[in-house]
């Protein structure tokens, strides 16, 4: 009775006291207790029929409108200015490659005029990193010759060459250094 009275004047008093009755069992007054929860007032039922719907998720941008996501830049302002203006190439990479038999390094030319030195055939490339204490040459293939594009450097192409690194001294996360002839690259990682 003071349920009743309770659920009349109050909507969600009469919840809560349904919830603090101890459980009846079916033998003591014929009626069993529901464990069905109504939704609070003013707020409309759940459609069971239908699956829920997933929250929205909010694709948070910096200031300057662009997605926050961090993407490393591999050349701080300066050292990317200079391997444009003194050498003629920008985006400069070294990857471990071939189950980390094959450390391949790679650039873009912007200027061909000055980007020659790295195509050059004479000039020996090595690849080293101080930290194993190796210094990687670029193999000879008997039908193939060297692993390195040696034509002519045209703006706007990439170009590679492939530095053997049998027993795998060279790591991921490994900072090198190349060389090839004039040309000096220092504190490349190696993704």
């Amino acid at each position: 009775m003071l349920t009743g009275l309770l659920s009349a004047s109050f909507p969600c008093a009469g919840v809560l006291a349904q919830s603090t009755q101890a459980p009846s069992t079916p033998g003591q007054s014929g009626q069993t207790q529901s464990t069905q929860t109504q939704p609070p007032p003013g707020q409309p039922a759940q459609d069971k029929s239908k699956p829920a719907q997933p929250a929205k998720t909010v694709n948070k941008t910096a200031k300057s409108g662009t997605p926050s996501q961090y993407l490393p830049n591999r050349f701080a302002g300066r050292a990317g200015l200079y391997y444009k203006a003194v050498w003629g190439i920008d985006s400069l990479s070294v990857k471990s490659a071939e189950s980390g038999e094959i450390i391949r390094f790679a650039w873009r030319v912007v200027d061909p005029d000055r980007a020659k030195p790295l195509n050059d055939k004479k000039a020996e490339p090595s690849l080293v990193d101080p930290k194993a204490g190796v210094q990687l040459v670029v193999p000879t293939m008997e039908q193939i010759g060297q692993l390195r594009q040696t034509s002519a450097p045209e703006a706007g192409k990439s170009y590679w060459m492939a530095f053997s690194n049998k027993g795998r001294y060279v790591k991921r996360g490994d900072r090198v250094n190349v060389v090839i002839g004039q040309f000096r690259a220092d504190g490349l990682m190696v993704d």
